[in-house]
C-alpha cells in the first residue's frame, strides 16, 4: 500500500560476464565483428555508409555465406551493424573526394577506418560488451519497425523524389507496437516466478495486442487484425533472431498459402502440435537484459534482483514489499552480501530500525525484517534481543528467538500479542497472499485467546479498524464474523470515526 508497487516482476539476470559472451555469440553481431576486422584502406562505401555493392560478393565469402543475393543481403546487414554500433568509422565520400574515390559508376566512395568501439570488444569490460551490444538492439529493432518495401519503384516519382506518404507508415506507431509486444513476452517470461520461460505462441502474442481484454468470441475484424500482426512479427522476429534477444520458431510458409488461416490459429482451436506451426518465440538471458535495458530507458520500472544490494535497510524492506517470494530471499541475501560474515548484527540492527513506523507499509516492513533476519542467521541475535522491549519489534523478536529454539524468550505481555495479531494480519492483507492462506492465518490468531474481539479492538495500531473488518469478511464462521465486525466498529469508534 505505502510501497508503490513495480509495474512489473523483479528479473533474475545472468552475470554481466555471462550476458557479455552471449553478446559476443549472437550471429550477426559475430559477423559484424568480422568484416570490422576484415575491412582495410580500400574497403569503400556509399553515400549512406553502406559497404559498395561491388565488394559484397567479397565480403560475403569472407562470412562463409553464399555467393548469391541473400549472401549479399547478409553481408550488408552486418555491414550496417559494425557502422551502426562503432565497430567502423566511414568517412564521408564528401570530404576530400578525388579521382582516386571514383567507384566503378562513376559516383564519389567514402572510406572506412576501425572504429574504437572494435578494440573493446577484446580490451574492455562486459559492460562496454553490453553497451555496444545495445547500440546493436537499438538499430536491428529501428530495421524491424521500418515499412516493407513491396515495390520501391511506385514510390518514386517522376522527379526522383520518394513518396512517403504513400507508405502508409507512421514509424512511432510501429516502435510503440513492437516494444508492447516485447513488453508482453517479458511478462510472459517472467510469470508465475519465472515459470512462463517456454515459448510463447506467435498468435497468443498477437493477440495479447489486438484482442481487448473484455471481448468474448473476437470477431471477424479482430481475427483478420491479429493474422496481419502475426505476419508482421514473423518478419521482425526473424530480425531479432540473429542480434540474440530470442529463439524463434517461424511460421511454416506452408499455411501462407491458405489466406486468413493464420487468424483462424488465433482463435485459440488449435491443438499444442498445430500451434508450434503459427510461430512460437522464446526470450533468451540476452533478451531479457536488452528488452529490459530499453524499458528503463523509456522510463518503466522494471526491477531486477541484486538492485537492492549495497542500499539501506529501509530501501530493502521497501523494495522487496511485493516481490515474490524466492525472488524476496534472492534480494535479502545478495544485501546481507554486501555487509559480509562479519557484520550480521549491524546487518540486523539496520533492519530492525528500518522496520520501525505507523505508516502502512510498515506491517509489511516487519513481516519482510523478520524474514529477513531468518537468512541472517544465530549471529543476528544480540540485535535481536536488543529490541524485545520496543512496543513494536519486540514481538517479531521473540517470533524470532522461539524459531530459533532459544529457551530464555521472555513472554510477551498481552497488549503485545494482540498488535502482534493486527500488524500480521495487516501485512498480510497488504502482501495480498492467497485468500486460503490468509483465512487460515485469520482464524488461526482469532482462536489462540478466548475472547480475542472482546479485547483486540483496544489495540492502539493504525490497522485496527481495517484488520477487523477483513477479519468479518473473511473468517468462515459467522458468530466469528459477527463479532469481528462489532470490534471494528468499536475501533473506529475510539479512533474517532
Amino acid at each position: 500500500m505505502s510501497a508503490e508497487r513495480p509495474s512489473l516482476p523483479p528479473v533474475r539476470l545472468n552475470s554481466e560476464a555471462e550476458l557479455a559472451r552471449d553478446a559476443l555469440a549472437a550471429p550477426l553481431f559475430v559477423r559484424a565483428v568480422r568484416l570490422a576486422r576484415w575491412a582495410g584502406p580500400d574497403t569503400r562505401v556509399g553515400a549512406g555508409g553502406e559497404l559498395a555493392e561491388a565488394q559484397l560478393p567479397a565480403a560475403a565469402e569472407h562470412l562463409d555465406l553464399p555467393a548469391d543475393e541473400d549472401g549479399a543481403a547478409y553481408a550488408s546487414e552486418a555491414w550496417r551493424l559494425a557502422v551502426d554500433t562503432g565497430l567502423l568509422d566511414v568517412t564521408d565520400p564528401e570530404e576530400g573526394a578525388d579521382d582516386e574515390g571514383q567507384g566503378t559508376d562513376g559516383e564519389t566512395e567514402g572510406t572506412v577506418t576501425t572504429g574504437e568501439n572494435l578494440a573493446l570488444l577484446t580490451g574492455g569490460s562486459p559492460q562496454d560488451v553490453l553497451s555496444i551490444w545495445l547500440d546493436g538492439l537499438d538499430a536491428v529493432h529501428a530495421d524491424a519497425t521500418a515499412p516493407v518495401l513491396d515495390d520501391f519503384a511506385d514510390l518514386v516519382g517522376e522527379d526522383g523524389s520518394i513518396d512517403f506518404d504513400a507508405l502508409d507508415w507512421d514509424p512511432e506507431a510501429e516502435a510503440e507496437f513492437l516494444d508492447g509486444v516485447l513488453g508482453n513476452l517479458y511478462l510472459l517470461t517472467l510469470a508465475d516466478n519465472g515459470a512462463g520461460e517456454g515459448p510463447v505462441p506467435l498468435p497468443a502474442l498477437a493477440a495479447s495486442m489486438i484482442v481487448p481484454d473484455d471481448m468474448g468470441e473476437p470477431t471477424d475484424d479482430i481475427l483478420e487484425q491479429v493474422s496481419e500482426a502475426m505476419m508482421r512479427l514473423d518478419d521482425q522476429f526473424r530480425l531479432l533472431e540473429p542480434i540474440g534477444i530470442v529463439e524463434y520458431h517461424p511460421v511454416d510458409e506452408a499455411l501462407l498459402v491458405e489466406e486468413g488461416e493464420a487468424a483462424d490459429a488465433s482463435a485459440a482451436g488449435a491443438d499444442d502440435e498445430d500451434v508450434t506451426r503459427y510461430g512460437m518465440v522464446k526470450l533468451t538471458p540476452l533478451g531479457l537484459y536488452g528488452i529490459r535495458a530499453r524499458m528503463l530507458e523509456a522510463g518503466v520500472d522494471a526491477p531486477a534482483v541484486g538492485d537492492l544490494a549495497g542500499k539501506g535497510a529501509d530501501a530493502l524492506l521497501d523494495g522487496i514489499a511485493h516481490y515474490p517470494e524466492s525472488a524476496a530471499r534472492a534480494e535479502v541475501k545478495l544485501w546481507l552480501a554486501e555487509y559480509g560474515a562479519g557484520s550480521a548484527v549491524s546487518a540486523a540492527a539496520e533492519l530492525l530500525a528500518a522496520a520501525r513506523g505507523a505508516d502502512e507499509g510498515a506491517p509489511l516492513r516487519r513481516l519482510h525484517c523478520q524474514q529477513a533476519l531468518a537468512l541472517a542467521g544465530p549471529s543476528a541475535e544480540p540485535a535481536v534481543r536488543a529490541v524485545l522491549g520496543d512496543p513494536e519489534l519486540g514481538g517479531l523478536a521473540r517470533v524470532w528467538l522461539a524459531e530459533r529454539g532459544e529457551a530464555d524468550v521472555p513472554a510477551p505481555p498481552e497488549a503485545m500479542i494482540f498488535w502482534l495479531a493486527i500488524d500480521t494480519i495487516a501485512a498480510q492483507l497488504d502482501a495480498d497472499g492467497e485468500l486460503d492462506e490468509l483465512q487460515g492465518l485469520i482464524e488461526g490468531l482469532s482462536a489462540q485467546h478466548s475472547g480475542f474481539f472482546d479485547e483486540v479492538w483496544r489495540v492502539d495500531h493504525p490497522a485496527t479498524a481495517d484488520v477487523l473488518e477483513a477479519m468479518g469478511r473473511l473468517h468462515s464462521d459467522k458468530k466469528a464474523a459477527k463479532d469481528a465486525r462489532k470490534a471494528a466498529f468499536k475501533a473506529r469508534s475510539r479512533a474517532g470515526g
